[in-house]
Formats: C-alpha cells, structure tokens, sequence
C-alpha cells in the first residue's frame, strides 16, 4: 500500500508530519537506500526500506498513549545539556520513544500527553481542531472585569489576534487572583503573554484538561496509561476514527 512518506514517519512515532518534512528537506531520510528530498512523495509501506540518520524506521509501531501530572521544576525534553530533571526521569522503561503533545513551561504543571502516534499528536496540536486546554491561572494583583473581557474577546500579540478565550475567577486573596481558562491555540507560553498584556503576572499555572482528558485522581508525577476508550475519543475529536 502506498503512503506519504510523512505520514509514514508521524505513523511509525519518528516525527510529526511537519517535523518529518523538515527532515526529508535536510536530506536525513533514505528510501531504499537513496537519500529523498522531495516533499509528497509517496512509499511502498510494504517492501519500501525507510531510513532517518541511518537507522531503519519500522512501520506500524505499537502506540503508546500516557497521561503525566507534571511537576513544576521539569522539562518537556528527552535530556538537558546542564542536568536539569526532565519529565522523562518520571516515565516507566518504554521499548518505544514517545514525544509530548504540546509544552509546559519548566514552573508549570499539570496535564501533559505523551504518545509515538505521530498523527493524532500533529493534528491534537493543529490549531485546525481547537482541541480544548483548560488551566488554572494564579496571577499577581487583582485584574478587573473590563481587562478580563479584552482577553475573552481576544488581543493582538505579535500582531496576531488571539482565539476568544473563557475566562472565570475562582478566587482571590493576599493581592493574587486565580482563574480558570480555557483556550484552544496552541501559542508558546500563551497564557503567560495574555495577562501580562493585560499588566498582571502569572505566578502559577497548571493544565488541568486536555481534549477530553482530566487529571482526575491522578497526582504530582505520577503516569497512568491511557484507556482504550480515552484514545478513542481523541481520535474522534480529530477525525481518526
């Protein structure tokens, strides 16, 4: 059967499909030996012989699907060039490498996706599918309802106006403030650069929902695998039923 030699890639757990363009561009890819830098072409999935920096990709790798509770402290990475912890020292021994849907922050926390299914991970993060993200935001200082109603309409940042995002206080106290938001961009550090647009600094954040996913009883750096019917619904959500 033929398909995308992206596809092929995302599939088998290598790289999103983005990800695995740009490798075929730099010429890290080999089909059957011969180094391919055209984007689209299409393989053999069956007798074609795939590789990435000189190792074979196997096809059809068994997916992985795990939920982690970050802890604040942590990076979203494999390693660390100056040996600070990473979420990976908080996984089981996996045969597979696995790759995070989308980022935490080092101080931020919460729910955090990890899988080798490269397709549902690239469209998960697709702004195309506004897959729901929801946090609690703890801010310095007490922002009033007009500020509020600017971020729920939506700013510009880097020129670029922001989806609408829901916004509900939870609480306040001792001049901090805490919100629930949901958004459904995907940004880097999204929600940091909203209310500081708005003069406020966060001071805490963590992801309490993903998709259809929640922390439930799951706590601070602990993993749980996920449930066939929890994948389902992802894939649903996505249109990979």
């Amino acid at each position: 059967m033929q398909i995308r030699l992206n596809k092929f890639l995302a599939q088998a757990g290598i790289a999103s499909r983005r990800e695995a363009d740009r490798f075929i561009s730099e010429g890290r890819v080999k089909v059957n030996g011969k180094i391919v830098r055209t984007l689209g072409v299409k393989i053999e999935e069956e007798t074609d012989t795939v590789e990435v920096d000189g190792r074979r990709v196997e096809s059809k790798l068994q997916p992985i699907y795990l939920m982690l509770n970050k802890p604040p402290g942590y990076l979203v990475t494999s390693k660390d060039p100056f040996q600070r912890p990473t979420i990976m020292s908080l996984l089981p021994p996996l045969k597979k490498r696995v790759f995070p849907v989308g980022r935490l922050d080092y101080d931020s926390s919460g729910l955090l996706l990890l899988t080798n299914d490269g397709e549902l991970a690239n469209r998960l993060m697709h702004p195309r599918y506004n897959v729901k993200k929801v946090y609690l935001v703890k801010v310095l200082g007490l922002p009033d309802g007009l500020k509020i109603m600017k971020l729920q309409k939506g700013i510009y940042l880097d020129g670029k106006k922001t989806a609408p995002a829901k916004i509900m206080k939870l609480s306040s106290m001792a001049n901090k403030t805490l919100f629930r938001v949901e958004i459904h961009e995907g940004r880097k550090r999204e929600i940091k650069q909203l209310f500081k647009a708005i003069g406020h600094k966060v001071v805490g954040l963590e992801r309490i929902k993903f998709a259809n996913l929640s922390l439930g009883f799951l706590k601070k750096g602990q993993w749980r695998f996920l449930m066939n019917k929890e994948i389902a619904s992802l894939k649903k959500q996505v249109g990979l039923e």
